[in-house]
């Protein structure tokens, strides 16, 4: 019997959620390059690939590094989805092994991607206030890039203020599909033509507006506590848990479980509660975590796990759980985690 705590997929799922956002996009003419920051795993990467991906996205130069020969050998692209600001050398030896398209929100970004013989997707702000330009500057940029003989792709976005924070899902995919028209128009107004309108996150996916061209999402693939809360996914599409062992009962309403927040990870966003599900004891809430502690409070009358029983927990955001881990256990088979600590 394995120890815990570890974590699981289940192939099963994991090839319907698959299919079902393959289907989705091919439904609506759109391209479908799905984020591997979530499952950072070879396996997974190969079967979204066979299913219809145009590529990937990838959210660092390590990750980059570590799917390019694959998204290369399937024919395929990557796309850095990212405003690198250094490392020239490890982008130019990525782009020599794989078509690779970088994302930029400053001349300077552009400046580095000349250096590093790529192309450029320009990052546009829809809402979130991270990262990205405004549409209206975004012209400027690609004209920027022309000039220094940058090929520019597109531009993207991530309508992250679907998360739950002030706006709606339906609110963030409008912001969406208004920016990226709006930034697409100076862009061809320029002379950029077959501009492709990069999207997506799995909270914003089934409400994609019209104009977008291309959809990011990484969540989908496994799900987890915050989709749920979301109304973005159901409990038949969570392909991702922990398992973990209750190691203790000794305080009066609660119970120990020895998964916390080194496999857990630490988000809890103000629309979960709690850090994680358990759907065994859906009365009981994991209120508090440490390293290797993750307290499971159980309201009086409620069934609660007994002292040695294994649980299943969902996390809160599988993107933390799967950056933790060395491998998924998918059944009989043992899925490594390819691109494990590969974060620059």
């Amino acid at each position: 019997m394995r120890a815990t705590p570890y974590v699981r997929v289940d192939p099963e799922i994991v090839d319907r959620n698959i299919v079902a956002m393959q289907a989705f996009c091919d439904s609506r003419g759109i391209a479908l390059r799905p984020h591997v920051k979530t499952h950072k795993s070879a396996e997974i990467a190969a079967r979204q690939l066979a299913a219809g991906a145009v590529g990937l996205s990838v959210a660092t130069v390590g990750e980059a590094e570590a799917f390019a020969d694959q998204v290369a050998a399937a024919g395929k692209d990557l796309f850095l989805a990212y405003p690198v600001a250094a490392d020239v050398p490890r982008v130019r030896a990525v782009a020599a092994r794989v078509p690779l398209v970088v994302g930029v929100d400053s001349v300077e970004g552009v400046r580095r991607a000349a250096d590093s013989g790529v192309a450029v997707s320009v990052e546009i702000d829809s809402g979130l206030a991270r990262s990205g330009v405004a549409p209206q500057d975004a012209a400027a940029l690609a004209e920027a890039a022309r000039a220094l003989g940058v090929p520019v792709r597109g531009v993207f976005t991530f309508p992250g203020h679907g998360y739950g924070v002030g706006r709606t899902r339906a609110d963030a995919a409008a912001d969406e599909a208004r920016t990226l028209r709006a930034a697409a128009a100076g862009l061809r107004a320029t002379g950029v033509d077959d501009v492709v309108l990069s999207g997506g996150c799995t909270p914003t996916a089934a409400l994609t507006g019209a104009g977008v061209t291309e959809l990011r999402p990484g969540v989908y693939v496994l799900m987890d506590a915050g989709q749920l809360a979301l109304g973005a996914a159901t409990y038949d599409q969570v392909a991702l848990t922990v398992r973990a062992t209750v190691v203790s009962d000794a305080v009066t309403g609660q119970v120990v479980l020895d998964a916390g927040a080194k496999l857990l990870g630490m988000d809890r966003p103000a629309f979960v509660d709690g850090h994680g599900l358990l759907p065994d004891y859906p009365r009981a809430r994991i209120a508090r975590i440490w390293e290797h502690h993750g307290v499971v409070e159980v309201p009086d009358g409620a069934a609660r796990p007994r002292l040695g029983e294994r649980v299943t927990v969902v996390p809160n955001h599988v993107c933390a759980t799967v950056n933790l881990v060395d491998e998924l256990v998918a059944g009989d088979e043992v899925w490594p985690v390819t691109a494990r600590g590969r974060n620059t």
